[in-house]
């Protein structure tokens, strides 16, 4: 089993005041063993939230401790413009680009859970991890 890994939970790990830290820490442990997947997108996203908002020294844990085990795919241009169509042509505020760019990357790699408190990605039809 892969899972996907969104920005969302990673963030939510690292901040202990998040109302999803507990549980998406737990998932995280329980994810353990498993392929874990995410995009240089989210890894950017990510790591300039979390520096931001919670500190260097979190940004540092992230990128060297939690994304470790994280298989990173590096967005390639037909990536980046397939995410982009989709983007333009979606009339709601969300997803986000990075958001779509996940979509695609899941659907790329046959990916159909998602670690995340993204509604978006329940909206696109994937599993949210952890669940409700």
């Amino acid at each position: 089993m892969t899972v996907f890994v969104d920005s969302s939970a990673l963030y939510g790990v690292l901040d202990d005041v998040d109302p999803n830290h507990a549980k998406l820490a737990e998932a995280l442990r329980e994810l353990r063993g498993h392929s874990l997947l995410t995009h240089n997108y989210v890894v950017v996203e990510s790591a300039t939230l979390v520096r931001r908002r919670l500190g260097a020294t979190l940004a540092r844990r992230l990128l060297l401790d939690i994304l470790g085990p994280v298989e990173v795919v590096w967005v390639e241009e037909s990536i980046h413009r397939a995410a982009i169509s989709a983007f333009l042509a979606s009339e709601a505020n969300r997803p986000s680009l990075v958001d779509f760019t996940s979509f695609e990357v899941m659907r790329l790699r046959g990916v159909t859970q998602a670690l995340a408190v993204d509604r978006d990605f329940a909206d696109a039809g994937f599993e949210v991890l952890p669940s409700a």
